[in-house]
């Protein structure tokens, strides 16, 4: 159980505007405290836990704001794994008191802490109940999204159209030839080259979700930039090179941003994986080259991101290929990667509106748009849409906000 609590700090930030922190000297100081501390809870020593976790507080105290925010896990799982070495070692009052400390901290995995048997001991406490009662509508994902399941067929809000560069734009073109991707694809059909090229992505770029990407964000300049500097690239950029491939292929897809409810505003996690349309099922499918996975129905039919959605809402048959997996260091299974983890991340999801060639590269003078799909249930439905301009190199970035999936998982033109 203490594994996967420590794990957390391996956030996978996502989102291209988050600024990411450089601090080296804390990042390599909080990974050998947080082993040291594991190192106490194993032992059940809470003297040398609370002298390790007190160092670690001090030096945290000091970090600019935007530092604090990014390092922000190893705060909350220190005061929650100090919680379960109290549980553990029947002192009541000490644990819930930390337990207060970590959920005020942002630590709000109700699941996890509602079957965590290192808290078997003050499960049913007053204190214990009054703290994670209220929890369940910020941190149970499976109940937050059963509760966003509605959205507005009938909205018909102004949305530019989704578009899709054309395999003959050169920059694909020179993509296409530079990877000898019809070999990599293979010979099959449409489905069968599309998980190869995911095979493919997975295995040449491993995922380093505590990062940003490289400046340029296209697929030839990302790839160059992670075998010369012998780096990863996170969610968004494993997703953003793969989408160029199937443009550059012919093949129409997107990659999608699925972010959280994140009532509470904590949550910097999301996700980015690839929505990609099969001319011969008619229909989107869903790929995820960071855990190398696709989805399943009960048949073995492929799934797309709506039809996951709405079956993890409806307690519907979910399988995922048998050999997922993260950098090829962990498998991946259905109750974590999607009844945890993408059940959380598929309350809201946005995509841009032009998928293409360098997307999200900043260039002066560039516009992007994005349209970001809300489930009715969402506390934040205005403004409709928002616009910003940089006054350094006058990129600017368009949102607009849709209650309607139909406009959202709209086919490519013609299709």
């Amino acid at each position: 159980m203490k594994t996967k609590v420590f794990t957390l700090t391996l956030i996978l930030f996502c989102i291209g505007t988050v600024a990411r922190a450089e601090n080296k000297e804390f990042e390599n100081y909080a990974q050998t405290q947080s082993k040291l501390m594991q190192d106490a809870y194993e032992k059940r020593d809470v003297k040398m836990y609370g002298e390790l976790f007190d160092d670690f507080k001090a030096k945290y105290s000091k970090l600019p704001d935007q530092d604090q925010k990014y390092y922000r896990n190893y705060l909350i799982n220190g005061y929650y794994n100090f919680c379960c070495t109290y549980a553990i070692l029947k002192n009541k009052k000490m644990a819930i008191d930390y337990l207060d400390k970590s959920i005020k901290a942002g630590y709000v995995d109700y699941s996890h802490i509602s079957t965590d048997s290192d808290l078997d001991y003050i499960r049913n406490d007053a204190g214990y109940i009054a703290l994670i009662t209220p929890l369940r509508k910020v941190g149970d994902y499976m109940y937050i999204i059963k509760h966003a399941a509605k959205y507005n067929a009938a909205e018909k809000r102004t949305l530019p159209e989704f578009t899709y560069q054309a395999a003959d734009n050169p920059n694909l073109v020179i993509l296409r030839k530079t990877f000898n991707l019809d070999s990599i694809a293979g010979k099959g059909n449409e489905v069968s080259k599309v998980i190869n090229l995911m095979y493919w992505i997975h295995n040449l770029v491993p995922h380093d979700g505590n990062h940003g990407n490289p400046t340029v964000k296209n697929a030839l300049s990302m790839i160059a930039v992670c075998k010369q500097e012998k780096r990863g690239l996170n969610c968004r950029g494993l997703a953003t090179v793969l989408n160029e491939c199937y443009l550059s292929m012919g093949i129409k897809s997107r990659f999608v941003t699925c972010l959280p409810k994140d009532s509470l505003q904590i949550d910097n996690d999301c996700h980015v994986i690839n929505m990609v349309y099969i001319n011969s099922l008619k229909k989107w499918i869903w790929i995820d080259p960071t855990f190398c996975a696709y989805v399943m129905d009960e048949k073995g039919q492929l799934l797309g991101l709506e039809e996951v959605r709405e079956r993890l809402i409806n307690d519907k048959t979910l399988i995922i290929n048998p050999d997922a997996n993260w950098n090829h260091i962990s498998s991946e299974s259905k109750e974590y990667y999607l009844n945890y983890y993408m059940a959380k991340n598929l309350y809201r999801l946005e995509c841009a509106t032009s998928s293409e060639y360098d997307t999200e590269t900043r260039t002066p003078n560039k516009t992007v748009s994005y349209i970001q799909l809300l489930p009715l249930d969402y506390f934040k439905q205005t403004p409709e849409k928002t616009s910003s301009t940089s006054n350094v190199d006058h990129v600017t970035y368009n949102n607009y906000n849709t209650n309607n999936p139909a406009a959202f998982w709209a086919a490519p033109v013609g299709k």
